[in-house]
């Protein structure tokens, strides 16, 4: 049995549908299990994996288990040591190439992940690490909204670069590395086909919804204080201002796990784009 932590997020829910098509056993936690849409054959467990010991029935007779810390809210220690105890073997990571940069000072990013890594490490439990660079998703929550209602998109650093990666291809390595243990102890470094600019990501969104959009800069101190009030917290603001300050006018690196892992290059922008084309139009 397999259980996968963040069964209804970005990653999560396409990674339940590959086990799926796999033909194996899924368990899905979720804090609302009425709520979670799981396809048929899904075994639904009711917990909360920032309070672990609310999962300890959901661990039983599992053996592999898919840890998103974004599920977590706090140490990971506590649930890898219950879960070593309930007999898990493995866990399989989703992390952040962000460690991999070893920000100085060191980003929020980048320290929470790194945390959690330390305590996979530190468990005695079998592991991969999937190290993502920008999910592509992240634009729909950026961009979405002002793309629905106009043609310019406002935003800063305009030079800010990433390569970002389709959730469908993220899931899919994290289908192979929980399947098999031919990629054990091992770091996965993963992105999307090709470094791009926030300003040629809009472009590409215009060529395939067939508008001409274009991305205005604004000042970075301008964007803090709108995404501040929309609700985000203002370290994460800074720490995310930060990076796409580093960013701009250099290519972000492009990495090859998944051409490693699934045999193919990973899905592009543009097709991402086109999976997810209604979000943008409305």
């Amino acid at each position: 049995m397999l259980l996968v932590t963040g069964a209804t997020g970005t990653v999560g829910r396409p990674l339940v549908d590959a086990l799926i098509d796999a033909g194996v056993k899924v368990r899905a936690v979720s804090r609302n299990p009425l709520a979670a849409a799981m396809p048929a054959g899904v075994d639904v467990a009711e917990g909360d994996p920032s309070r672990p010991h609310s999962i300890a029935a959901a661990l039983h007779g599992v053996t592999t288990v898919f840890l998103n810390p974004a599920a977590l809210g706090g140490s990971a220690g506590e649930l890898l040591a219950l879960a070593r105890e309930r007999g898990v073997r493995r866990v399989v990571l989703l992390s952040a190439l962000a460690v991999e940069a070893q920000a100085q000072p060191p980003n929020l990013i980048a320290t929470h992940h790194r945390a959690v890594e330390d305590a996979l490490l530190a468990s005695d439990l079998d592991w991969v690490i999937l190290r993502p660079g920008m999910f592509a998703a992240n634009t729909l929550l950026q961009w979405a909204a002002q793309i629905r209602a106009g043609n310019i998109v406002r935003g800063p650093f305009a030079s800010s670069t990433d390569a970002p990666i389709h959730e469908s291809d993220l899931a899919a390595v994290a289908a192979r590395a929980l399947l098999d243990d031919e990629r054990s102890g091992q770091r996965i470094l993963l992105t999307g086909p090709q470094s791009l600019t926030r300003e040629q990501m809009v472009a590409t969104i215009g060529q395939v919804i067939g508008r001409p959009l274009r991305y205005q800069e604004i000042p970075a101190e301008a964007a803090k204080r709108n995404m501040v009030a929309h609700g985000m917290p203002e370290q994460m603001v800074d720490t995310m201002l930060s990076l796409w300050a580093a960013g701009a006018g250099h290519p972000a690196a492009v990495e090859t796990g998944v051409q490693s892992v699934l045999g193919r290059r990973p899905r592009s922008y543009a097709e991402w784009v086109a999976d997810h084309a209604a979000a943008f139009t409305g």
